[in-house]
């Protein structure tokens, strides 16, 4: 076995092991979308696309309503 098909069997493990840790980050990533508060900052990701003065908040700002 020389240098060359060691290299590519190191190449081809490394892959390997890079997207078995992107499939489980992903999954981490969907399964705990709430922090320990309870809030889901998915939400906060539409603020940058419906920004405009007609579209809904994404939190209330009602003073009277409460948690």
């Amino acid at each position: 076995m020389d240098i060359a098909q060691l290299q590519a069997y190191g190449y081809f493990g490394l892959v390997v092991f890079l997207v078995i840790a992107l499939y489980g980050y992903i999954y981490h990533l969907y399964s705990a979308k709430k922090d320990v508060n309870g809030i889901d900052y998915e939400e906060y990701s539409n603020m940058a696309l419906h920004d405009d003065v007609d579209d809904t908040p994404v939190l209330s700002s009602s003073k009277t309503e409460e948690k």
